[in-house]
């Protein structure tokens, strides 16, 4: 079987659009250019829609993205990259990183934890000042929860900035639980249905699953390398 060659099989990504349409197309997918060829949104966009003088590209887009409600975002893919899935899949992600010895949270993370179910969500600003800590140890802890599927990005706003408000690319993140973004909503929107982010199958099962979406769009890659991105 011939490897896909997911950068010439689908449309260029050129707004928030079509950037959503290839993340609900493939599943899953890293931002950034990485050990798989073509399988990112940073190839799939075009340079002259990366920070040219009107428009920021997938970096702003990704605001819209996530605020559709039926997209995770966050560092989960190749060790604590920056990565997007869709909820079905994510959904199994997490359920098979949750069952590993490796991903049981320390105390400094289950403190991060408690804090989210007292809040709902968290900055870095509001972990770095609850923990009394540099902000490079609060982004280490809040990457390494990502990576255990404990915590997802839960929203990004822009920031306005100087005597114009001006919006050059500034964005402040907040995080939260996975079951708090996609299954609890205080306010349902018309049409919402609820959805139960637990996963039915078991963490083998849904470890095979997220292999086969990936292999679908990438080919049959080696599995040491699809477990290294998968982590």
């Amino acid at each position: 079987m011939e490897p896909r060659n997911p950068l010439a099989e689908h449309p260029v990504v050129r707004d928030a659009a079509s950037m959503s349409d290839l993340i609900h197309d493939y599943g899953m997918i890293p931002f950034f250019a990485n050990p798989v060829p073509g399988f990112s949104i940073e190839e799939h966009t075009p340079r002259d829609c990366w920070f040219t003088s009107d428009n920021l590209g997938p970096w702003d887009w990704k605001i819209d993205c996530i605020q559709t409600g039926d997209i995770a975002y966050g560092k989960f893919l190749w060790g604590g990259k920056a990565a997007f899935a869709t909820v079905e899949v994510y959904r199994e992600l997490v359920n098979w990183r949750r069952s590993l010895p490796k991903n049981i949270p320390t105390d400094d993370q289950q403190v991060i934890l408690d804090m989210l179910c007292e809040q709902g969500s968290l900055t870095v600003t509001d972990v770095r000042k609850r923990l009394g800590i540099p902000k490079g140890k609060a982004d280490a802890l809040l990457a390494r929860l990502q990576m255990q599927g404990r915590v997802v990005t839960g929203d990004i706003s822009r920031v306005y900035r100087g005597p114009n408000l001006t919006y050059s690319g500034w964005q402040r993140s907040t995080f939260c639980t996975p079951e708090a973004l996609f299954e609890e909503l205080d306010f349902p929107f018309p049409g919402f249905k609820p959805r139960v982010f637990q996963s039915e199958r078991t963490p083998e099962a849904s470890l095979s699953f997220v292999k086969e979406t990936v292999c679908q769009v990438c080919g049959d890659i080696p599995d040491k390398l699809l477990m290294k991105m998968l982590g």
